[in-house]
């Protein structure tokens, strides 16, 4: 018997939405596991961890396709490296798959930065609002919230074009923005370099 395929649901576009600043760095993970034996000999694994009163965990690190570990050869811009110096405090982001940005001194457009930084991406769970974001992290600029329309994407293009970046005050090159829409949970671009007449300036 053949097998059935339903109709996918459809996503309301007039839903709510989030317009964040889109960094220009590289794309980066942390995977938080609890440790298990196996672990051992796993060339995936960047630091194991047995902090007293909870219970043992693995950090794994990820670029946007591949796991990473601290090493000139098997590194992407330090990231590994960083996130084993910086274990105890990005274990508080608890278990679970951690994505954001990796960006600054070195990485694309730079923004004038001596040092390089981690923006997560979950502005929802991680910022302001929640104490238990590490320290060593930021998040990345929130532009919008409210209901989706190419006004609020076309204001939060023109706010980024007037004042510049938003994530690194007086950089006046931002990238362009990311648009979370909640009804489909995905994820869509706007850049100024590859959406140019896509959006406008204020006549």
């Amino acid at each position: 018997m053949m097998d059935f395929t339903p109709f996918p649901k459809l996503s309301r576009l007039t839903s709510s939405c989030c317009i964040t600043e889109k960094l220009d760095g590289t794309n980066a993970q942390v995977v938080i596991s609890p440790t298990v034996e196996t672990d051992r000999e796993d060339p995936s694994v960047t630091v194991k961890l047995a902090l007293d009163g909870l219970d043992p965990v693995t950090i794994r690190v990820g670029s946007r396709n591949r796991w990473i570990t601290p090493g000139k050869e098997t590194d992407n811009y330090g990231f590994a490296g960083w996130v084993r110096d910086h274990a105890i405090e990005l274990s508080g982001l608890g278990v679970g798959q951690h994505f954001g940005e990796w960006y600054g001194n070195g990485i694309q457009r730079g923004y004038g930065l001596k040092e390089k930084r981690f923006a997560l991406f979950n502005v929802d769970r991680w910022g302001a609002h929640n104490p238990n974001t590490p320290a060593c992290c930021s998040v990345v600029p929130i532009l919008y919230r409210g209901a989706y329309s190419d006004v609020a994407i076309n204001d939060a293009m023109l706010s980024l074009h007037d004042c510049g970046s938003f994530a690194v005050p007086f950089f006046q090159n931002p990238e362009g923005v990311v648009v979370y829409l909640k009804s489909a949970r995905t994820l869509f671009k706007k850049t100024f370099e590859h959406d140019t007449g896509k959006w406008r300036a204020a006549a």
